[in-house]
């Protein structure tokens, strides 16, 4: 690859998503490369919340069914122009609760253990939060964790192997429960393969969305998964605490909720103030509580930006700037132990590099006060997210230089080596 700074300059002048960085509000003089923890606020975003703050403000109560984007409707509106993003049909998808509400929602209402199918399967991998959730479920059906819930261990403590995971789907499994792609070293799995292995098995099967919405394509609706859920905090710039997703498949329509709300109803019968619920016909149903409105506003802005960028150009773009960051790391940094740990290759790499260093927490300090946002995962992780809407070749290109400078300089050293609070 050409390392010059030149190179990366006419990269971007090329690049036809360029025009979106204009969009997002970037801390002023950083290089931010975490976006896969926590997106950028956009301007579209800003203005959609202030759209609905207004119309508390103007309607009060009546802006349950009245102003430009009525409340009563807004979980479901959010739903339908997220469905694209992983290639679901509209009533698949609603914005409601938050990523571990709606595990624990799914996994109510999809895990159904009789006789010997009795055991989770997920992966050894995977974020702490899900497997908190699923000890949580399997401990209020009365099974002990350490026993039915089984995790697919890594060969190399970064990735999964597909084979592995389908040796996993033993006769007594009820449900999989894994992430689209890996929070650490951002591994796609073969989501449609798994899929099509867990149902040939008769295991309903369902996928963490975290870190793959809004980075890469999904086609959920057409490989039959069951279900999903996610944030909308990371790639789809929603905000902090932003309200989350869920998709479940329409041949699941008509089944109860395993945790029944408020929002679970259908609209229609919703205010009929009964005391048997009539659950909505679509993804609406695994609704629980009501919608927290000014938590959902920034992604009406966020996902508009969505509409005009469109996913595959995203991904488009996110392959070439990690495959530059590669190329640069390799090229620049090889004297000083840095181990790509991600995935290399085009189909399994998801929206981040992912590299090892034993200094890595201090290296991490250091890059941030030199005003590159990096994410450290701990013992000794650093994920760099060079996302596609708002960072450039450039800021790749001048990563790697800042990174090699604190290396050849040990600057590094003046940190400790240990995270801090929130790493």
């Amino acid at each position: 690859m050409n390392t010059e700074k030149t190179y990366a300059q006419f990269l971007d002048e090329r690049d036809d998503l360029k025009s979106f960085r204009d969009e997002f509000f970037i801390p002023n003089g950083t290089i931010y490369f975490d976006g896969n923890s926590l997106g950028l606020p956009s301007k579209q975003a800003e203005n959609s919340s202030g759209m609905l703050l207004d119309s508390w403000k103007k309607h009060a109560i009546d802006g349950w069914t009245e102003g430009v984007e009525p409340w009563f409707y807004l979980s479901e509106k959010l739903g339908k122009m997220s469905a694209p993003l992983i290639g679901a049909k509209t009533e698949e998808v609603v914005v409601t609760g938050s990523t571990t509400t709606n595990l624990h929602q799914l996994v109510s209402t999809f895990y159904k253990p009789h006789g010997n199918k009795t055991k989770i399967l997920a992966d050894a991998l995977n974020f702490p939060s899900d497997i908190y959730a699923l000890k949580s479920q399997l401990k209020l059906k009365g099974y002990d964790p350490s026993e039915h819930l089984v995790q697919v261990q890594s060969k190399d403590g970064n990735t999964l192997e597909t084979d592995d995971i389908i040796k996993a789907m033993t006769d007594d499994v009820a449900l999989i429960m894994l992430p689209g792609v890996l929070y650490r070293s951002g591994q796609i799995l073969d989501m449609k393969t798994l899929t099509k292995e867990a149902h040939k098995r008769g295991i309903v099967i369902g996928f963490d969305l975290c870190h793959s919405i809004g980075s890469i394509p999904h086609h959920l609706s057409d490989w039959e998964v069951d279900f999903a859920f996610w944030c909308n905090y990371k790639h789809l710039n929603g905000g902090p605490g932003c309200v989350a997703g869920l998709y479940v498949n329409k041949k699941h329509f008509g089944n109860e909720p395993g945790l029944a709300g408020w929002f679970s109803s259908s609209k229609e019968k919703q205010f009929d103030m009964s005391h048997t619920l009539t659950p909505a016909e679509d993804a609406g149903a695994y609704q629980i509580g009501t919608p927290h409105v000014l938590s959902a506003a920034p992604l009406l802005g966020s996902l508009k930006v969505f509409q005009e960028a469109g996913i595959d150009r995203v991904r488009k773009k996110s392959l070439h700037l990690t495959k530059c960051m590669m190329e640069l790391i390799e090229s620049e940094l090889n004297d000083y132990h840095f181990t790509i740990a991600n995935p290399k290759d085009e189909e399994t790499r998801g929206g981040h590099i992912f590299l090892e260093h034993e200094e890595a927490a201090r290296i991490c300090k250091a890059l941030k006060a030199d005003k590159v946002i990096p994410d450290f995962r701990t013992p000794n992780g650093i994920r760099l997210a060079p996302v596609a809407l708002y960072n450039t070749f450039e800021e790749v290109w001048e990563t790697v230089r800042i990174l090699k400078k604190i290396m050849k300089e040990e600057r590094y050293k003046k940190f400790e080596n240990k995270r801090g609070v929130i790493a």
